[in-house]
């Protein structure tokens, strides 16, 4: 019976509180109470608190924003930047350094690395090139190589587009 009253106080904090900072929803509200982490409170927190805790809630409402005179927005929490959750085990080569571990792969002629590190190209591409180099009158067998694994990539591709229709009959 006590929670259903301190959740209607709580309500009424809330509403005190969002016309306060001329906002439109509770959400509004999350800029101005600071999280435990730093910055400001996650709003998945807030309806977490007014839910499980509103008393500790309506407190902090009335500490950060109605018992102020001007209550005002908290930075946002420093976030990592995007790229720096990268594996760490992994090593990451510029296009020279690449380059030359290929050329290395293709004197010991290590077809395993070859294939693992040479870029994917496309079919139509693995195409043009192996038909140019016939026109100029090459032999490049590592054209030839890309373009039958481009080809069972492509084969492969379509029989798993295929295999769905299948199964629905």
């Amino acid at each position: 019976m006590e929670r259903t009253k301190n959740l209607k106080e709580v309500e009424e904090i809330i509403a005190k509180a969002i016309k306060k900072v001329n906002g439109r929803k509770e959400n509004d509200l999350c800029k101005y109470i600071p999280g435990d982490s730093g910055g400001y409170m996650h709003h998945f927190t807030l309806k977490k608190m007014k839910n499980r805790h509103p008393g500790e809630l309506g407190s902090l409402l009335e500490k950060f924003i109605i018992n102020t005179e001007k209550p005002s927005t908290l930075p946002p929490k420093q976030r990592a930047a995007r790229g720096s959750r990268k594996k760490r085990d992994q090593y990451t080569l510029s296009r020279t350094q690449l380059e030359k571990v290929l050329q290395f792969a293709r004197q010991t002629g290590d077809k395993e690395i070859m294939t693992m590190l040479a870029p994917k190209k496309s079919l139509a591409s693995s195409k043009r090139e192996l038909i140019a180099s016939i026109r100029q009158g090459r032999i490049e067998p590592e054209l030839w190589n890309s373009y039958v694994e481009a080809l069972q990539v492509h084969d492969q591709q379509e029989e798993s587009s295929a295999q769905p229709a299948l199964s629905s009959r």
